[in-house]
């Protein structure tokens, strides 16, 4: 057999971060792919497009990125796991998607890849100027959940957790990549298919009859029924009632959008991770996500070296946002401040700085996009007195 012919290509490989993608994507279970190429994403398109016909799946090349996420969303009500990618500009135009997925609690997975902004920019260069489009780019008040990769393994792993959120809480989820990550070559190891753990949405377990697509009861994800199972199913993206029928009041979008923001709220200590390292006694932290935190550990690792008591915060979820963990952070004995490096003016550093709340300095590295922060620069912001 062919190696591009099997489902899981388990054992190590030398593949760049895109790849990882599609092959975490494919290790989770999905065999539904809607894109339209561009840089610096396509490789994921064109993975998926080579893999899926030999797995039985679907790959379909829209005519733009709007037509991607709806396509998504409809193979999803089919019972298909799916997944799109995308860059800044497509990312814009899926925003409307997005909202309708969340409304319709639709699980599937977006995969943006940042590159430099606004508009055209750089389409080959890295960026993170997307992070609070990812968060309220769609219109209406929503809770969404972010993942943010920071290596070619992560790519695989976190596509992987992607779809399991998504399944698990019935909604679009997004990975923020990067260009650098997407296009960095390393080592990613593929675990066996049995040593994955693997969530798939809760299917309904009452008859026809009783059956209410949005009746959710405790447990506040509602079960569902896919189209074609026999079940009537009625979806839309107007503030529906429990039967997915439109009702048109105050009360009713009350209820609903609470109950929509519940998902993640009530969970978040569930689906947030961040992984710290050196946090006892830190008398500088550096926070960061993404490339950036790959590009912080040097000038970290320096820092002790020359006898500075520096932590390492990452956010590999920035969204939802570790409020609880930053407060708590912010009140270390002896802190002196937070550094927050990111390629763009000082975004998920304002979320920081909200929850600090002035009991510490928050320290923005701002950076423009089209490379990278060096070391030196991290380095005098850790060392500087």
């Amino acid at each position: 057999m062919n190696e591009k012919d099997k489902s899981v290509l388990t054992g190590a490989h030398f593949i760049n971060g895109d790849v990882a993608c599609a092959e975490g994507a494919i290790a989770a279970g999905c065999r539904f792919f809607a894109g339209y190429p561009i840089t610096p994403a396509t490789e994921i398109a064109e993975r998926m497009a080579e893999r899926l016909p030999h797995l039985g799946g679907t790959y379909i090349q829209m005519e733009d990125e709007i037509a991607s996420v709806t396509a998504i969303l409809g193979a999803s009500w089919s019972g298909v796991k799916s997944m799109t990618s995308t860059s800044g500009p497509g990312f814009s135009l899926m925003m409307e998607g997005i909202g309708l997925g969340i409304m319709t609690e639709t699980p599937c997975v977006i995969v943006n890849v940042q590159r430099g902004g606004p508009s055209t920019g750089l389409p080959t260069m890295v960026a993170q100027g997307d992070m609070m489009q990812a968060r309220w780019g769609s219109h209406g008040h929503y809770e969404i959940i972010a993942l943010c990769p920071s290596s070619p393994q992560e790519m695989f792993d976190l596509t992987v957790k992607a779809f399991n959120l998504s399944e698990l809480y019935r909604l679009p989820v997004l990975i923020m990549a990067d260009e650098v990550v997407a296009h960095m070559t390393e080592k990613v190891v593929i675990p066996r298919p049995q040593s994955l753990k693997i969530i798939n949405r809760r299917k309904t377990t009452v008859s026809k009859d009783k059956y209410m697509p949005y009746a959710a009861g405790a447990r506040i994800v509602p079960p569902i029924a896919h189209a074609g199972d026999g079940y009537h199913i009625h979806i839309t993206g107007l503030t529906h009632n429990e039967m997915g029928y439109p009702q048109i009041d105050m009360e009713t979008h009350q209820r609903l959008v609470k109950r929509l923001i519940d998902k993640i709220r009530v969970n978040i200590d569930k689906i947030t991770i961040i992984e710290e390292d050196g946090m006892n006694n830190a008398e500088v932290i550096v926070c960061a996500y993404g490339i950036s935190a790959r590009t912080s550990m040097l000038p970290v690792k320096l820092a002790r070296k020359k006898g500075m008591r520096v932590g390492m915060l990452k956010l590999v979820t920035p969204w939802p946002f570790p409020e609880q963990k930053i407060r708590k952070i912010s009140r270390i004995k002896g802190l002196r401040r937070i550094i927050v490096p990111e390629i763009n003016y000082g975004q998920i550093a304002l979320e920081v700085e909200r929850c600090v709340a002035g009991r510490q300095k928050v320290i923005t590295l701002p950076h423009g996009g089209g490379g990278t922060h060096n070391v030196e620069e991290i380095l005098d912001a850790i060392l500087d007195n």
